[in-house]
């Protein structure tokens, strides 16, 4: 599971780009990028990514909670890091990680697909 699956791939760069959330580098995107940190969704845009996520994959979401993984509600300290330094730099990567502990990756997009259910 070290590649994406290139429809999961395109469907993250084409949401990120309708909705503006983020800039996203298709070469950047990994198994282990998380979608609250790194892609800089959550609160609300979480809950209406993943319910697009299920309804353009025709996944079944009935069973998923937020409480395997915590609510992802973001951080004002790694905001203000993004923004004064930016995120491509290693090191603000680095620190936004000892800010704000990520809680849900693509992998688990990924693991949806497929066994057909976001768990």
């Amino acid at each position: 599971m070290d590649q994406l699956q290139p429809q999961l791939k395109d469907f993250i760069i084409d949401y990120c780009n309708r909705y503006k959330v983020y800039r996203v580098d298709a070469a950047q995107l990994h198994p282990n990028t998380s979608i609250d940190l790194d892609l800089d969704i959550y609160d609300i845009e979480i809950d209406l990514f993943l319910a697009e996520f299920a309804e353009h994959f025709k996944v079944d979401n009935s069973k998923f909670s937020w409480y395997k993984y915590g609510y992802p509600k973001g951080s004002a300290r790694v905001r203000m890091l993004k923004a004064i330094f930016g995120y491509q730099r290693p090191w603000v990567k680095k620190l936004a990680g000892y800010c704000y502990k990520p809680k849900f990756k693509i992998a688990v997009l990924q693991d949806a697909l497929q066994n057909g259910k976001l768990l």
